[in-house]
């Protein structure tokens, strides 16, 4: 988490050119406790607008406050929860680390009231960001970024990678839906393909299917023996006697 370090002059958020706004709410108050000493720029009531990107939340202040912007980073995010009591405006409560050279040290518990509505909406989002970037997916609406007429997005110059200048969240943050323990770790793999049934043989044009040939047909497979792993090849038995001589039959005409 980092303080003072993503607005401008003129009360705008800065990002970083590789990342965009994907939600921002006006009329969110922030207060922060378990902090001690609590610095200057932490206590109070602050108010301002709260911004969502594929990495991190950005609340900026408005006024002149001690604290002009507050940046959270979901990997320094722990324990967030959408509270709705029953007497006043929804509100979202986490812990947040600092991190190396952000203007503060140690952890605090910060509590985000939308005295306009929207925590459940931010809220529902940013959990759903978070637990996608801790999988290592690209959050929907990650590409690009949204310009506003007035100019209150400022891009920052990108990181000497080319990419987001903090790693990434660990996957204990925010985790996916539990999976079954037999599951844990272990990717199915779909079954091996089988071949399907093996499909009768076509007759031929000139074969017309008859009883009699139906019969010759049936008496030849009780004697024949098929290889399904030789299917180029019928075996008959060797003892079968021959078959008997064929005789027309008479005409009665010549009788």
């Amino acid at each position: 988490m980092a303080l003072n370090k993503n607005h401008s002059e003129g009360g705008g958020v800065i990002v970083n050119n590789s990342e965009n706004v994907l939600m921002t709410y006006d009329h969110v108050e922030i207060t922060f406790s378990d902090i001690e000493p609590m610095p200057e720029a932490f206590k109070g009531t602050k108010k301002g607008s709260v911004f969502l990107t594929p990495y991190r939340v950005i609340f900026v202040s408005k006024g002149k406050d001690a604290m002009q912007s507050f940046m959270m980073p979901f990997y320094l995010l722990k324990d967030c929860e959408i509270k709705q009591p029953v007497f006043g405006a929804n509100y979202i409560k986490g812990t947040v680390k600092a991190e190396a050279g952000g203007g503060w040290e140690g952890s605090t518990t910060f509590k985000m009231t939308f005295s306009a509505g929207g925590a459940i909406e931010f809220g529902q989002r940013m959990l759903q960001v978070a637990s996608q970037v801790s999988r290592g997916e690209i959050p929907s609406g990650a590409y690009g970024y949204s310009y506003m007429p007035n100019g209150s997005y400022a891009f920052a110059p990108p990181a000497a990678n080319g990419g987001y200048p903090y790693p990434p969240p660990p996957p204990d943050f925010y985790p996916g839906p539990p999976v079954a323990d037999g599951d844990r770790g272990y990717m199915q793999l779909p079954p091996p393909p089988y071949p399907g049934p093996m499909e009768p043989p076509v007759s031929g044009p000139d074969l017309p299917s008859t009883p009699a040939a139906e019969a010759k047909a049936a008496e030849a497979a009780a004697s024949a023996y098929y290889s399904p792993g030789n299917p180029h090849n019928v075996y008959m038995p060797t003892d079968q006697p021959p078959p008997p001589p064929y005789f027309p039959p008479e005409d009665k005409k010549n009788q």
